[in-house]
Order: structure tokens, then sequence, then C-alpha cells
């Protein structure tokens, strides 16, 4: 049996219970977690709340697509990993087949990194998930080229911050959006090279002066909804509008038409189209784990919780008070 975080209706964080589960052994292709930390992600309050890309199947139901453990055992044919390994989770699964909420988790094998040496548990729950997101996204998915100007929206987040070191290290320039001055320094201090403050200042007016007049050639947005108009303004000839999150809870317009822009590159972008394919996973934990080994990339913990506290967590996840990532312990 191991202490796990179920939810039997969809709502708040006051629906999550910790309950004794029945674990059992890892089948084919599948490894056996002692989970140690647990990265909080947005992706779960969205699936507890009934609003995520996909629905909640069945109840009751589990949460978790990050952690970091010890490889308890191994189903067959795994060989990548070895039990007693220290390893991260990161998500290559359906939320509704596979949680790591839990003392205990059995995940797909294809979710299971090796821990780089001297990376902690909670470092290890914290990192995966945004360098890998904003790696995706900007190189692989946005094409990011040195000396391109990338807009980060929700900058703060833990895929902001990690955003804004992926463009440091490929030498790109990064340009932090941020509601309120409040977590201006904190930016800078990731290496962010402009920050803007957008209930005070305007952002193409920013931009575009920063760029000589050219705009960014990537846009990554976490909020969509109608600010993607303002956001459009900012895009460069031949430019990417990356939509990776839905924060405003708003329904996003094409802006395209209304700005005289017909050319206009928008797309969404997910975590998924990266951790999903073997090849862009295989590049993408290679260039993190570069960055880490470096001290180039590092985890941007905000605030820890034990897993007892896991309603307190959310709560304080959907406060959006937090400047990286919120870790639960175990």
């Amino acid at each position: 049996m191991a202490r796990t975080v179920l939810f039997h209706e969809l709502g708040g964080p006051e629906v999550m219970r910790l309950e004794d589960v029945p674990v059992g052994e890892p089948g084919p292709g599948e490894v056996r977690i002692r989970v140690e930390a647990i990265g909080v992600n947005r992706a779960e309050a969205l699936f507890r709340a009934g609003v995520y890309i996909e629905p909640v199947r069945k109840f009751p139901a589990r949460l978790g697509i990050e952690a970091a453990g010890v490889v308890e055992a191994v189903g067959d044919g795994v060989t990548a990993v070895r039990p007693d390994q220290p390893v991260s989770v990161v998500q290559t699964f359906s939320p509704n087949d596979y949680g790591v909420y839990a003392e205990r988790a059995i995940v797909p094998a294809s979710a299971v990194l090796p821990r780089p040496e001297g990376l902690g548990a909670v470092e290890g729950a914290a990192v995966w998930t945004p360098y890998v997101t904003a790696y995706g996204a900007l190189v692989e998915v946005g094409g990011l080229r040195p000396a391109d100007t990338v807009v980060l929206n929700a900058a703060s987040s833990s895929v902001g911050l990690a955003a804004i070191r992926v463009a440091d290290r490929i030498g790109a320039t990064p340009i932090a959006l941020t509601r309120t001055a409040a977590k201006r320094d904190a930016l800078l201090a990731a290496g962010a090279a402009e920050v803007i403050v957008t209930e005070s200042e305007d952002v193409a007016d920013r931009v575009l002066s920063a760029t000589g007049g050219r705009g960014a050639e990537l846009v990554f947005d976490a909020v969509a909804g109608p600010g993607v108009r303002e956001l459009a303004r900012v895009v460069a000839d031949e430019g990417t509008l990356l939509e990776y999150g839905l924060l405003s809870g708003e329904p996003t317009p094409y802006p395209a038409f209304d700005l005289g822009m017909p050319a206009l590159n928008m797309r969404t972008y997910t975590m998924l189209e990266t951790t999903t394919r073997p090849d862009r996973l295989r590049r993408a934990a290679a260039f993190v784990a570069s960055g880490l080994r470096s001290g180039a990339f590092r985890a941007a913990v905000d605030r820890t919780f034990d897993l007892t506290e896991i309603v307190e967590a959310h709560r304080h996840l959907e406060s959006g008070t937090q400047i990286g990532k919120i870790v639960v312990t175990v």
C-alpha cells in the first residue's frame, strides 16, 4: 500500500484526498518508483477541475506528471534504468493512465530519465518539465537561433524562467513580460534582457524599440485570450506566436485579420510534442543535462510542501504569486 492522492469529483483543490492504495508490480515496459519529490504543474490543476485538454475518464482519478525518486522495480523489456537508480519522471503519458502524486508509483519506462549525478530529489522534480517544455517549444518547434529575440509571457512561471535560460544559452535575447513590477528583479536575475510590466507599459512599443522595429522572431505565450492581439503586433516577419497555455481562461481569437496580418504564424504547443517523440526527447534530455552540468540551468523552486499538504500546494499554485516551481516532498 502507498499513500496516494485521489479525487472522486471535479472541483477545486479541496476535492483531493490522500488515501492508501495498492501499488502492485510494474508490467512490461513499466517502472515502479519510490517517489521522493513531486513537481506541481498547472496541467494537474486543470485536469482536477475538468478543463484540461482531455477529460477525466473515470473516478477516482490520480494526479501527477512529474517526480523524482528511486527505481524499485522494472517490468519486462526495460533496460534503460535499473533498480536503486535515482531518476526523474517526465510526462509521456495521459493523466488518465498514470499519476505520481504518491509515495510509490508505476509509470511507463519512456517517462523515466536517469537523474544527473549531484541533482537532488527536489531539484530533480523541478527541472525537467520546465526545461523540456521550453527547449521543445523554442528550439524544436520555434526554431529559435542565435541573435533572435523571444518574448516570454507569464515569464515568472517555472517554464518562463527556464525559457529565459534556454534563450540565453543558445545566444538569443529573452524579453520577459510580467503583470506587475513585483517580479521584475527576479526576472532580471534569471537572465532576462528586458522586463516589461504589462499593467503599466505598452508591450508593442517596448518590444519594437528593443528590436529596432524588427519585432520578435518568437513569442511564447502561456496566457492566450484577447491579449494575443497585442502580442501579435510584436511578431517579426516570418516569426511565430506560440501558444502553450490558457491562463486567461478566455476565448482566444486569431488576430491576423484584425490587424491586417494575413501571414501571421500562430500555433499551439504542448510538451507532449517533445516527450512522445523519442528523437526529440533524446535531444531535449541531452541539452538540459548539459545545461545542468555547466551551471547554466538550475531548478527554480518557489516553495516546498509535504505530501499531506497537497491541497495547500494547489491553492498556492492557483494564487499566481509563485516565482518558479512548487515542489511536494514525500
